[in-house]
């Protein structure tokens, strides 16, 4: 009798330290979450940086931009002279008669005199066009720097849920082991242990999803930034600069690339509506040629001619109207994207809102939580409580744990949405300090349509194309 008295003493013994042992997991699994990421980690900065050099979708629409920069240039090059250079030679055969063939050489220049402004027009409109081009990488820089922060928060999100479902496990082991512990004293029926292995087979499960998750946002990672992540450092908020929605709708109005881009557009289709008028007067060119050929001596040649358009069967009076129904639907299209612009920033407002305060409530709710949970683990000590009841306590504060996780991550990502949605989601107004892509660096060059092969203008192209390109 007295050696079962002691065996039971023993295993209560071993079930006190095992019950304590899951309070103490459960204290260091929170220590684990909230630990400080090392110096040396990988800050938010960093990431944005690589996402900026690294980003395929940057480096596309840049190329579109160079493109539209040689639209300015073909405009150009359209008001100067052609001259061109033709040479040939035939051979006839006559009935009767000697054969005879015959070579020539001449040197022809043509030139625009006036066309009632349409040249000029031309190349506004495609400076108009690189202006709205340049918005649109900018849009693109905003899209890519956003998907980079979710990307970077996700891989932190995901990082957090694997070491609360790491813990989670180790806490219902040392509760299953409690509960085999109180089943074999007879304190418990199989019931309950059967109630704690079920738990843990269902936190093993929820662990292998998490990790499963990790892989996902790790490799989002890797798409969005360029590389895997390493160590990651808890990401800070850059201070907004609008204290109330409307001064943030107001920001948005004046600074977002695509109400900017939409702007340059509408500017452009109303110089292609001139352009339309111009293409229905006069116009003036002129011609010098020079020629030789083997039957005689050089033949020069001077001319100007005027072309008034009198009857186009209709096309030119269609072209005009066609331009005014494109700068009609710019215009309509300006009016949209400023109101989905200020929509988009008051979601991402209301989104910042929601999220500050579901952060709160569940700093809360983990307090609380953990302070029932401690409450009820005691108790069970004492035979007060169930297994049962520390496994739904235990359930409770991983819950909220991961409610706080998620309000914390979907916060960092919500207040980036809005500078986005603010058109400030820039590398320069991040102030991330790296070298950015000049849009103006190329059109500067390009804009005057030089001649690469023997102008210093092409001298300088041919350097930047070796910068872009890296041949």
């Amino acid at each position: 009798m007295e050696l079962r008295t002691g065996l039971s003493k023993l295993r209560k013994g071993r079930l006190l330290r095992r019950v304590g042992l899951g309070v103490k997991a459960v204290a260091l699994g929170a220590a684990l979450v909230a630990a400080p990421v090392p110096g040396a980690a990988e800050t938010l900065a960093d990431a944005l940086v690589l996402a900026y050099r690294n980003s395929n979708l940057l480096a596309q629409n840049r190329a579109l931009l160079r493109a539209a920069d040689e639209d300015v240039a073909s405009a150009v090059a359209q008001l100067r002279p052609v001259i061109n250079f033709v040479a040939g030679s035939s051979y006839a055969i006559r009935h009767a008669a000697t054969d005879s063939l015959t070579s020539s050489a001449r040197i022809t220049l043509d030139v625009t005199l006036f066309d009632s402004g349409a040249g000029r027009l031309a190349v506004e409109a495609a400076k108009e066009t690189v202006l709205a081009t340049r918005e649109a990488l900018r849009l693109i820089e905003q899209n890519v720097l956003l998907g980079a922060v979710q990307a970077y928060v996700a891989v932190i999100r995901a990082r957090e849920f694997v070491v609360l479902r790491q813990n989670n496990v180790r806490v219902i082991a040392e509760q299953l082991r409690a509960a085999r512990d109180r089943f074999e004293v007879g304190e418990i029926t199989s019931t309950e242990v059967s109630l704690a292995e079920a738990r843990l087979a269902a936190a093993r499960s929820a662990l292998a999803a998490a990790e499963g998750d990790l892989q996902v946002a790790r490799e989002a990672y890797k798409a969005a930034i360029g590389t895997y992540p390493g160590q990651l450092a808890s990401p800070s908020m850059k201070p907004l600069e609008a204290r109330t929605l409307e001064a943030a709708k107001a920001i948005a109005e004046r600074e977002h690339p695509a109400i900017a881009q939409v702007r340059h557009s509408v500017a452009a289709a109303e110089l292609n509506i001139e352009r339309a008028r111009a293409a229905m007067k006069p116009r003036i060119t002129g011609s010098l040629s020079t020629q030789v050929d083997s039957l005689g001596p050089w033949q020069n040649s001077a001319g100007i001619n005027l072309t008034v358009p009198l009857y186009a069967g209709g096309g030119l009076s269609s072209a005009y109207r066609r331009a005014v129904a494109l700068r009609d639907a710019e215009r309509a299209n300006l009016l949209q994207t400023t109101l989905q612009v200020a929509q988009q920033v008051g979601n991402a407002w209301a989104q910042l809102a929601v999220a500050t305060a579901s952060l709160e409530a569940t700093d809360r709710q983990v307090r609380a939580a953990t302070v029932a949970y401690r409450g009820v683990s005691e108790e069970a000590r004492l035979g007060a409580r169930t297994t049962l009841d520390v496994l739904d306590a235990e359930q409770e504060l991983l819950d909220a744990r991961v409610a706080q996780v998620s309000a914390r991550t979907d916060q960092l990502v919500a207040h980036y949405a809005l500078l986005s949605a603010m058109g400030l989601l820039t590398v320069e107004h991040l102030g991330l300090g790296v070298a950015t892509y000049d849009p103006e660096a190329y059109y500067n060059v390009v804009k005057d349509a030089p001649s690469r092969a023997v102008s210093p203008e092409g001298r300088k192209l041919d350097r930047i194309l070796k910068e872009v390109y890296g041949k």
